[in-house]
């Protein structure tokens, strides 16, 4: 499947690069208040390990924000603000963080974004423009009736125009909604009037299973439309989970190969082996891999190599011997006892080749050239987003 990504311009958090063609990377937020330094730093390298690329802090009051220094010296991706009502609170963050995250739908007057703006601007980070179902400034409220994909658009097309009339691009914008068609619709609205670079995600989604899916659903649309720079998976559980369902959606469309896949048949009566617990077991000893590696656990000999041809590598159960297989060939048999230890030795040493053979290469943060900032205000004469039909989904 050719997924060709919607052009966008390009920023950097930190030492990630967002947009253009840089990869879709994967984000999370942490749960504690920053005043808890080490719960949060503790949750912070957890998702790390997980492979998180960019990390949120909630930032509700100064002394949050205080917070936020000794929280990114001891951490090593970038550090994202998250801000509402107050701007004050921005301005503190602006002086540590990678990136500031502010809703113009609450922070108050325009003017207090123009310090934000001035702010961020100064120590060389971009903003995340976030819009919300809810929280849409009045007028809108008065001009919908109340949240629509068309109102959240034309929310965020405002704030973006309004920035931009003053020469700041150096900014990256969400719009999400609880409701799937809504955020879809309110993202593909958006993307066909600008080329901000895109942070998806569906708001609220609910718990790990309910959240996941609503997730896959709403973001792999977008996704397989081209829309979407930077995502994150909001999940009511652990933050990590988040990662995990993130990169399994762009591993599912081949937009990121970062990890073990692991490919598991459903079970029937045929399977010899218990292929739900070694499936699950797989993942969680292989969760260090970073490797892009395609392993397969089938429960019957017969069809086993057949089935899983297209895995880097897999395993078959049988009665007392099981196979292990390399790219569809047969590898060699072992007592069924012995299949999971000896895949994992087999990945692990897979991983090892990959890893001497590629050479890591590093990132190098630029600097966006200094701006002036005049008198603007929110009212545009650009088209609102209405009169851009919606796409129908199929």
């Amino acid at each position: 499947m050719n997924i060709t990504r919607r052009k966008t311009r390009q920023v950097q958090v930190g030492t990630v690069k967002i947009g253009g063609d840089a990869p879709i990377s994967v984000q999370s937020m942490t749960i504690p208040h920053p005043r808890d330094v080490v719960g949060t730093l503790e949750q912070i390298h957890r998702l790390e390990e997980a492979g998180c690329e960019l990390i949120r802090v909630a930032v509700p009051d100064m002394e949050a924000a205080n917070a936020l220094a000794p929280i990114k010296a001891q951490m090593t991706a970038p550090l994202i603000a998250d801000i509402h009502f107050d701007h004050r609170l921005a301005l503190k963050a602006a002086e540590v963080v990678d990136c500031v995250r502010i809703n113009p739908g609450n922070i108050g007057p325009w003017w207090k974004t123009e310090e934000v703006i001035k702010a961020v601007n100064d120590n060389g980070i971009p903003l995340r423009v976030g819009v919300n179902g809810g929280s849409l400034e009045k007028p809108l409220l008065d001009k919908y009736g109340y949240p629509t994909a068309e109102a959240l658009a034309e929310s965020a097309l405002n704030a973006v125009h309004a920035l931009e009339d003053i020469g700041f691009t150096n900014m990256k914008v969400s719009l999400k909604a609880s409701d799937v068609h809504m955020a879809i619709d309110a993202y593909w609205l958006f993307a066909q009037q600008s080329n901000a670079p895109l942070h998806i995600g569906i708001t609220e989604a609910g718990t790990a299973t309910t959240g996941a899916v609503k997730s896959a659903i709403g973001l792999g649309w977008l996704l397989s439309q081209g829309i979407g720079d930077t995502l994150r998976v909001s999940l009511a559980a652990d933050p990590v989970e988040e990662v995990k369902v993130g990169f399994e959606i762009l591993k599912s469309l081949e937009l990121r190969h970062r990890g073990v896949n692991v490919i598991a048949c459903p079970t029937c009566g045929r399977v010899e082996i218990d292929v739900v617990k070694m499936a699950n077991e797989l993942e969680q000893r292989l969760g260090h891999i970073k490797n892009p590696i395609n392993v397969s656990v089938l429960g019957c000999v017969v069809n086993g190599i057949g089935e899983g041809k297209e895995a880097d590598i897999g395993i078959a159960g049988g009665q007392g011997v099981g196979i292990v297989f390399k790219k569809g060939k047969l590898y060699k048999r072992v007592p069924s006892e012995e299949l999971m230890d000896t895949l994992i030795q087999e990945v692990e040493a897979m991983a090892k080749e990959q890893d001497a053979e590629n050479s890591a290469g590093t990132v190098s943060p630029s600097s966006p050239s200094a701006l002036s900032l005049k008198e603007l205000s929110l009212s545009s004469t650009r088209p609102s987003s209405r009169e851009i039909p919606i796409m129908p989904l199929k």
